[in-house]
């Protein structure tokens, strides 16, 4: 499959979008996302050029056809400008990138053991498109307790870390991935995954993956928790 390929809405495509937490939040799952799912696991299986991540991520990340961004923008722009009041003509780009988590838990950093965000700027938004079954877990979104912060912002992120900092959500006994609800941050909406399957929300919503303590870390594209995760920026004023 190659950079031409231009993907197809599926003919059997559901959606629905929820507003969670105190702030309203749009979150976005869309069933049944594109007619020939299949075949993205298959150009990464084919191409499989993987390689660690050099930012937050704790896995692999490759490259996803340049084609499937744009397509994905294109086909849900209507969605988008609906749910989110972002019309296609403030869309600035956008990126895809595969990803496999596979980095263990006593190996992450300790910042990786809680929530994040992926832009403290209003108006991009984050999808992770699952092409992997829901035994890999899905996504959930959070709200800081102490500060009852869901969004991180310019405006309240130095706040927000000093906050952590202060109250020790950095000081763990034992590394491990965010699952569910703790004492620092409580759950406020998860999505399953499941095949096919694509969540969007706001990129500076605090989030993680749903990674349980007894996930195996397989690295097989075709078997383990194999995602497309993109992001749509939004121009600037």
């Amino acid at each position: 499959m190659a950079d031409s390929w231009v993907p197809k809405l599926h003919s059997a495509l559901t959606y629905k979008y929820y507003m969670v937490g105190n702030e309203k939040t749009p979150l976005l799952v869309i069933d049944n996302l594109i007619s020939d799912a299949d075949r993205l696991v298959t150009f990464c299986k084919e191409n499989n050029n993987f390689n660690a991540s050099d930012n937050f991520y704790p896995g692999l990340r490759m490259a996803a056809p340049k084609t499937y961004i744009h397509g994905v923008n294109r086909f849900l722009a209507e969605l988008l400008e609906n749910i989110f009041g972002l019309p296609q003509r403030n869309i600035a780009g956008g990126k895809a990138l595969y990803s496999m988590v596979v980095t263990r838990a006593d190996q992450l950093e300790i910042k990786q053991c809680l929530p994040h965000v992926d832009s403290y700027l209003s108006g991009d938004l984050a999808c992770v498109h699952y092409l992997c079954g829901a035994q890999h877990g899905g996504t959930s979104l959070y709200r800081h307790r102490k500060t009852g912060y869901e969004k991180i912002t310019s405006a309240n992120i130095d706040h927000y870390r000093e906050t952590v900092a202060k109250e020790g959500a950095l000081e763990l006994e034992c590394k491990s991935y965010m699952y569910g609800s703790n004492n620092y941050f409580e759950q406020i909406a998860s999505v399953d995954a499941q095949f096919n399957r694509m969540v969007i929300y706001p990129s500076n919503i605090l989030h993680s993956g749903n990674i349980a303590p007894d996930f195996d870390f397989d690295p097989n594209p075709e078997t383990g928790r194999l995602t497309l995760n993109s992001f749509i920026y939004s121009k600037r004023d």
